[in-house]
């Protein structure tokens, strides 16, 4: 038996590398999942991959709030109700420093990981309300708990997504809903291999070596590693967390 069975989890950014391997991890448990992603046949894909009886993908940006508002209710119209939320999308922006950073680029990261989770946790927030209690986790990054230069918007993005975090929990814990956010770095994804192009230049062929040999474990994190962190966070043996960062790091964050 499944430690999620007869479980809903919502999942956005569902098709990258975290999300996939989430998604993956919770149907293998037993649960139901909402998938979300800007592409639909990208969803469709990854559906069919993990059985259409045990899926939904609809597709739409987590920026626009009829869109989000949406997921949520055609997701409980399929399933009947939701009982964790995994609100993970999110983007990198470009690597420059802040003088030469495009405004238009620092309004985009902040509209996919600021605004496209505040829009979630309201809709979450309602839908968890309606199940009686749950659990929602947040994609926030190493960059979310400390600095580092030439991805300003991102760093800023993450921080302000902790700040999310802990207000939500503060405003719904006597609902029986939990927050936290998992902050994890470097992991070996799409985003880990455009942050290594743009901090190198495209120039330096060992920069991802140098990056590995940076985190004390010596290595990239897996997304199935970021996943069983991301369970256990929806999980009821998490009960008693709510309001926290979770570093998944190799031991980064402890420099």
């Amino acid at each position: 038996m499944g430690k999620f069975n007869g479980k809903v989890v919502l999942i956005t950014g569902a098709t990258g590398g975290i999300g996939k391997a989430s998604a993956e991890l919770f149907v293998k448990e037993g649960a139901k999942v909402i998938l979300t992603d800007l592409t639909q046949a990208s969803l469709d894909e990854l559906s069919s991959s993990l059985g259409k009886e045990h899926t939904l993908g609809i597709a739409g940006t987590v920026t626009d709030n009829k869109t989000f508002e949406n997921v949520v209710l055609r997701g409980e119209k399929e399933f009947g109700k939701v009982d964790a939320v995994f609100l993970n999308a999110g983007i990198e922006g470009p690597v420059q420093l802040i003088t030469d950073y495009p405004d238009d680029d620092f309004d985009k990261v902040m509209a996919v990981n600021v605004r496209g989770v505040f829009l979630g946790l309201k809709h979450s927030i309602a839908a968890l309300k309606r199940n009686g209690g749950g659990s929602i986790v947040i994609t926030s990054s190493l960059g979310g708990l400390r600095g580092m230069p030439k991805i300003s918007a991102y760093i800023a993005s993450k921080h302000a997504v902790v700040g999310l975090m802990k207000s939500a929990a503060l405003e719904v814990a006597s609902f029986g809903i939990r927050v936290n956010t998992i902050n994890p770095a470097p992991i070996a994804t799409r985003m880990i291999e455009a942050l290594e192009n743009g901090f190198s230049g495209g120039r330096d062929s060992d920069i991802k070596q140098r990056m590995e040999k940076s985190v004390p474990l010596r290595r990239y994190g897996t997304p199935e590693e970021v996943a069983k962190l991301v369970m256990f966070l929806c999980s009821d043996e998490s009960s008693y967390i709510t309001g926290n960062t979770y570093p998944i790091d190799g031991g980064s964050s402890a420099k």
